[in-house]
C-alpha cells in the first residue's frame, strides 16, 4: 500500500540546514566546471550532511569525510551522495525539491547501497525534511509514495549491523555483456584527465595491459576505489580482467593503478584476494616506485572470492562469484 505525499509529511522529520553545511556545500560547488554540476554537488552535499546529523542524533556512527561524496575527484566525475556507516555499508542520500513526486537515483548506485534516504531541500536552503527511505531501487525514478518512515529506517540499520549484506559481482554475466553497476570500461576512466594515471597512453591502454595472448573472449572492467583520507583524496583504479579457459575454468587478472596523473601508487597500498572462507589467497603490496599492482589466478564456475584494497586501517572489499 502506498502513501500519498500528504501522508509523507506526517512521517517526515524537519531539520535546520546549518551554516557549516552551507559553507561546505558552497565550497564543493565552487570546484565544479559548470553551473549545473555545481548545483548537483551543492544539493548532494547538503543531503549527506543532513542525514549525517540525523544519524549522529540517533547515536549511529558515521564516517562523513571518508565517503565518495567528500572526495573531490569522485564529486567531479560522478553523481555521488553517499554516506559510510561503519560495519553496515553505504547509504545513498538523495534530494528532491518541493512539489516533486519522484526522486532521481543514479543507476551506478543500485547495487552498492544498503538503503536510500530521500531529503526535501527548501528553496532557501535553510531547512530540510527527511521524507523516508527504501531498501532497494531498480529504476532511476523513485516514487516518493514508496518511501518507508524513518522509524523503520533505524530498525533496519540495527538489523544490518547484526547481519551485514554481501553483494556479489557476477563475473559470468560479464561474458554475455551484463555488467554490475559501478563497473566501467577502462577507456571511459582513462579518457578523464583528472583520473588517468601519469603513464597511461592516449588510447586508453597502458604498458601492463599489452598482452600478446589477448583473445576476443577477454572482458575487462574498471572501478574507482576510494580509501578516503588514507590516500590524500586520491582514489585508485581496480581493473578486473576475465578470460574463459578450455578446461571450464576462468582466468582472472587484477590490477590496481593510481589516479590523478600520478605515476606511482602510494607505498603500502595492498591488493589482496581472499577465498570464500576469508583466507588470504594472494596478496601484493606497493613499494616506493610501483606503477601498479597485479595478481592472477584461475577459478571454477560458481566459485566465490573477494578482492580487498587496503592502506593502514582503511579498506574496501569487493565480492565476486565466477
Amino acid at each position: 500500500m502506498r502513501r500519498t505525499n500528504h501522508n509523507l509529511d506526517d512521517f517526515a522529520l524537519t531539520l535546520p540546514i546549518t551554516q557549516a553545511a552551507c559553507r561546505t556545500a558552497q565550497q564543493f560547488a565552487n570546484q565544479q566546471p559548470t553551473p549545473e554540476k555545481a548545483e548537483q554537488v551543492r544539493l548532494n552535499t547538503l543531503c549527506v550532511w543532513v542525514v549525517n546529523e540525523y544519524l549522529e542524533m540517533m547515536d549511529i556512527p558515521t564516517q562523513l569525510t571518508e565517503c565518495n561524496s567528500w572526495n573531490s575527484i569522485m564529486r567531479l566525475c560522478s553523481d555521488v551522495a553517499d554516506l559510510e556507516l561503519p560495519g553496515i555499508g553505504r547509504l545513498e542520500c538523495r534530494s528532491v525539491r518541493l512539489a516533486q513526486e519522484t526522486c532521481y537515483i543514479p543507476p551506478e548506485t543500485w547495487e552498492e547501497r544498503v538503503a536510500y534516504v530521500v531529503v526535501q531541500i527548501d528553496e532557501s536552503l535553510q531547512q530540510a525534511k527527511l521524507l523516508g527511505f527504501v531498501r532497494n531501487v531498480a529504476t532511476e525514478e523513485l516514487l516518493l509514495s514508496q518511501l518507508q518512515p524513518l522509524e523503520d529506517f533505524i530498525e533496519y540499520l540495527a538489523q544490518l549491523r547484526q547481519t551485514p549484506s554481501r553483494t556479489l559481482v557476477n563475473l559470468s554475466q560479464w561474458l554475455v555483456g551484463i555488467f554490475d553497476a559501478g563497473w566501467q570500461t577502462v577507456e571511459s576512466l582513462w579518457n578523464q584527465p583528472e583520473i588517468r594515471p601519469g603513464y597511461a597512453f592516449r588510447n586508453g591502454e597502458t604498458l601492463v595491459q599489452n598482452d600478446p595472448n589477448k583473445t576476443q573472449a577477454l572482458t575487462r572492467r574498471a572501478k574507482l576505489i576510494d580509501l578516503g583520507i588514507q590516500i590524500a583524496n586520491q582514489p585508485v583504479i581496480l581493473i578486473v580482467e576475465i578470460r574463459p579457459k578450455t578446461d571450464q575454468q576462468t582466468g582472472v587478472r587484477l590490477q590496481l593503478h593510481p589516479t590523478g596523473n600520478k605515476i606511482y601508487l602510494i607505498p603500502g597500498v595492498q591488493l589482496t584476494v581472499l577465498d570464500q572462507s576469508g583466507t588470504v589467497f594472494l596478496e601484493a603490496q606497493a613499494r616506493s616506485a610501483d606503477n601498479y599492482l597485479q595478481l592472477q589466478f584461475r577459478g571454477e564456475p560458481t566459485e566465490q572470492f573477494s578482492v580487498k584494497v587496503s592502506l593502514n586501517d582503511a579498506s574496501v572489499t569487493q565480492n565476486f562469484i565466477i
